[in-house]
C-alpha cells in the first residue's frame, strides 16, 4: 500500500522569507511553494527584445515596465507569481511593508513554453483577471511568430486577438503602443521541434 506524504503548507510570510535568499524563484499558490523551471535562449531573447524595445517605447509616458524579476501578489487568490514582463501605469502599488512585490499592473506578458502554456493560458489569465487596474494580457509563442492577447473592453468582456507571421504589427492596446513581430523576435531561431 502506498502513503502519500502530507505537503508542507507555508504561510506567506515563510513563503517571502525564503524566497528572499532562494537560489531559485518559486510561485507562492495559497500555501504551496513550487519552483519554477528554467527558461531557454528564445524564452530569454524574447523577454529582453520585450524589456528593451517595449521599454523605450513606454519611457516619455507614466508607465513603468518590469521583467521576471519581481513578483506580482495576486490576493483574491493568494498567489504570488514573476510573470514575465509588467507594466505598470503611474503610481506603483506594492504589497504593505514590502518592495519586492507588486499589486497593480495594467499590462501582463508571459512567453509560453510547452511546460506551462496551459496553465498560462487559463488559469494563471483567470488569477490576473482579479488585479483591478489589469487590462491586457498578452502571450508570446516562442516557437514561431505568434502572439495571442486579450484587452478587457469598458465592459469588462475580454477582446481576442491574434498576430501571426514576421511581418505582424502587435498594438498593445492597455498602453498605446506598437512593436513588430521582427522586434519581439529579434535574433529567435526556430527549430523543428520545440525543447523547453
Amino acid at each position: 500500500m502506498l502513503v502519500q506524504s502530507k505537503q508542507k503548507i507555508y504561510t506567506l510570510d515563510e513563503y517571502r522569507e525564503l524566497e528572499e535568499t532562494a537560489e531559485f524563484r518559486h510561485e507562492y499558490r495559497d500555501g504551496e511553494i513550487v519552483q519554477l523551471s528554467g527558461g531557454n535562449i528564445n524564452h530569454s531573447r524574447i523577454i529582453l527584445n520585450l524589456s528593451r524595445v517595449l521599454g523605450n517605447l513606454l519611457e516619455e509616458n507614466s508607465y513603468e515596465l518590469f521583467h521576471n524579476d519581481l513578483r506580482l501578489w495576486i490576493p483574491r487568490y493568494r498567489r504570488g507569481t514573476y510573470p514575465d514582463v509588467m507594466v505598470v501605469e503611474g503610481e506603483l502599488v506594492c504589497t504593505e511593508g514590502r518592495k519586492d512585490e507588486i499589486l497593480n499592473p495594467v499590462l501582463i506578458v508571459e512567453v509560453l513554453s510547452k511546460s506551462t502554456k496551459d496553465f498560462d493560458k487559463e488559469d494563471k489569465f483567470r488569477f490576473y483577471r482579479s488585479i483591478p487596474e489589469f487590462r491586457e494580457y498578452v502571450l508570446v509563442n516562442q516557437s514561431e511568430f505568434l502572439v495571442t492577447q486579450y484587452i478587457k473592453t469598458e465592459s469588462n468582456d475580454w477582446l481576442f486577438r491574434e498576430y501571426e507571421g514576421e511581418s505582424a504589427i502587435v498594438s498593445f492596446a492597455s498602453v498605446e503602443v506598437q512593436m513588430s513581430m521582427s522586434d519581439i523576435y529579434e535574433l529567435v531561431v526556430f527549430e523543428t521541434q520545440e525543447s523547453d
